[in-house]
């Protein structure tokens, strides 16, 4: 019998299985969304936290500044929009969502830079 080195403990993570995430297009985002991202990525092309920051990024995705946790009426507000590269997206936007602070800069010294 072979030795089952590919297996590893599952100590810590969830089980994706238990909770199955609807499809994009269940939760909103289909070609309607997919026409309207690519219409305001077009009049907003730069990241909007990048921009704060002082750095010229290009946005690829349209975030909801509040999450719109199904409210179709917040869904479509783009007020209620912001371009967002993923970085910016991905990592410091889930941060501040999840209660906690975005990653600090850091400068060619190794030290955070204060904002």
């Amino acid at each position: 019998m072979g030795r089952l080195t590919n297996i590893k403990p599952m100590v810590g993570k969830p089980n994706r299985d238990r909770t199955p995430r609807a499809k994009t297009a269940a939760r909103g985002y289909g070609g309607k969304w997919q026409r309207e991202r690519i219409t305001f990525l077009s009049a907003h092309p730069l990241c909007r936290m990048c921009e704060a920051k002082g750095r010229i990024t290009p946005a690829k995705v349209v975030d909801h500044i509040e999450p719109h946790k199904g409210d179709r009426s917040l869904f479509w507000d783009r007020k209620n929009w912001q371009p967002l590269c993923e970085p910016c997206h991905n990592r410091d936007k889930q941060r501040i969502e999840k209660g906690g602070a975005p990653k600090p800069e850091i400068g060619i010294d190794g030290w955070p830079i204060e904002a």
